[in-house]
């Protein structure tokens, strides 16, 4: 007879065997580690999507939330309702008529940032096999949650201009020559992440209308919309489709993420729906950051916030914009009008992926393009840049590194070819970190 603690000392994990099939799947986010990169003093990261926070007024919130705590600290400290705090759910709609967005309180559904809300639509959605549409690229931390749940994702190409509609309606239409069913499709269409795009205002009519012909769902997945650098919005697909969108916002990026608090504005019957998945799964959202979140609606200028991080950001774009004209011509980019990040292409022969422990050694961290696509060597090509976080001479430094690392990769590729190109000898690309 085997004895299982023999078994279990010879193997790396004991209970390998008594897994769902779906959790092995699960696989490490090309960003997840990168936070512990960045977290050397020495390291520029031009990696994560971390909002730079240093501009909120932080003693004036610790009073408002201490004043908070001693006149409502016995709800903010209790369990709460499974769709979120009633006076919470009518101030979202104030956040999101600043983008033309009217939204009914009763179809607002509170989560644990919008992530959750992915999580929850997949859920209720996506059978093992069943397909999802998104942008190519993607936002990486979705595509861990449609692994999870083991979605066949097709990607549509992007351009300029976002998601180009006839691509998107030749994939819908290819796919149900096959007899298959596209169940949703997932998008960005505000300063994308991570290619900084935005679909033009001409294209999102048409998007609509393909899948509304195909009866197919669309997740707007928003959290950057606020941060256009002039003070520009975009009509929501929500507002043009309002029963044939589902849209997701944050507070992440427009103010903190430590609280995570998101929400979904949903038809009645998917906000039913999400909300009994969101219960079953935790209860309630949390009561204390959505009270700190409703304090700072009814007590801050946020809309003063927002303008003054958009300006913030605007400044590193520039210095990111400005650095990579001097250091890095080889490259190509489109020049984001809001959010976070640049989707940098390289010159033809270079590797994101594989040149990524060299850019380590020489101190500056990026994520590699082939962190958004759901399959294949797709994605090796570009690498994505936060501009977010740094400081602008920061981002400036950290340019000139990656230039360092870009000239040496391609002189080899133009002397020998790419297969010269390898990693360095006892350097691990970081494991990045999901944002």
């Amino acid at each position: 007879m085997t004895d299982p603690q023999h078994v279990k000392g010879n193997r790396l994990d004991p209970w390998l065997d008594n897994y769902a099939a779906r959790a092995h799947g699960l696989r490490a986010s090309e960003t997840r580690s990168l936070f512990a990169v960045a977290a050397r003093p020495e390291v520029v990261s031009l990696a994560g999507g971390m909002p730079n926070l240093k501009d909120l007024p932080l003693e004036e919130l610790a009073e408002a939330t201490a004043t908070m705590l001693r006149k409502d600290g016995g709800k903010a400290l209790q369990y709460g309702n499974g769709q979120g705090l009633p006076r919470l759910r009518e101030q979202i709609p104030e956040v999101m008529a600043l983008e033309g967005i009217a939204a009914d309180p009763e179809d607002v559904i509170i989560t644990t940032g919008s992530q959750q809300a992915v999580d929850i639509i997949t859920e209720l959605f996506i059978d093992p096999g069943d397909v999802v549409l998104a942008e190519a690229p993607t936002y990486v931390g979705s595509l861990s949650i449609f692994a999870t749940y083991q979605a066949d994702v097709q990607q549509v190409p992007i351009d300029a201009e976002g998601v180009i509609p006839e691509a998107l309606e030749e994939r819908i239409e290819s796919l149900e020559r096959q007899g298959r069913t596209v169940k949703f499709f997932y998008c960005l269409p505000n300063f994308h992440n991570p290619a900084g795009v935005t679909l033009s205002e001409e294209r999102r009519p048409r998007v609509i209308e393909i899948c509304r012909r195909h009866h197919v769902l669309i997740v707007e997945d928003n959290p950057y919309g606020l941060l256009g650098f002039e003070g520009q919005t975009y009509t929501a697909l929500k507002t043009i489709a309002p029963d044939d969108v589902v849209y997701l916002g944050s507070f992440s990026k427009i103010f903190a993420p430590g609280y995570r608090v998101g929400w979904a504005v949903a038809p009645p019957a998917v906000r039913d729906k999400m909300k009994l998945a969101s219960e079953a799964a935790i209860l309630c959202p949390s009561s204390m950051g959505q009270y700190s979140i409703s304090t700072y609606l009814e007590q801050f200028d946020w809309r003063a916030q927002i303008s003054e991080f958009r300006g913030m950001y605007r400044r590193r774009r520039d210095a990111m914009i400005s650095a990579l004209e001097e250091y890095l011509p080889s490259c190509t980019w489109d020049t984001p009008d809001g959010g976070f990040y640049v989707w940098l292409g390289l010159p033809e022969g270079l590797d994101a992926k594989e040149m990524l422990p060299r850019a380590v050694t020489n101190l500056v961290a990026y994520v590699s393009g082939t962190a958004f696509f759901a399959r294949g060597r797709s994605g090796e090509d570009h690498l994505r840049l936060s501009f977010c976080y740094p400081e602008p001479e920061e981002i400036r430094e950290g340019v000139r590194r990656l230039s360092e690392v870009v000239a040496r990769d391609l002189e080899l590729v133009q002397l020998f070819g790419p297969a010269h190109l390898e990693p360095s000898p006892g350097v691990s690309a970081p494991a990045p970190d999901q944002i």
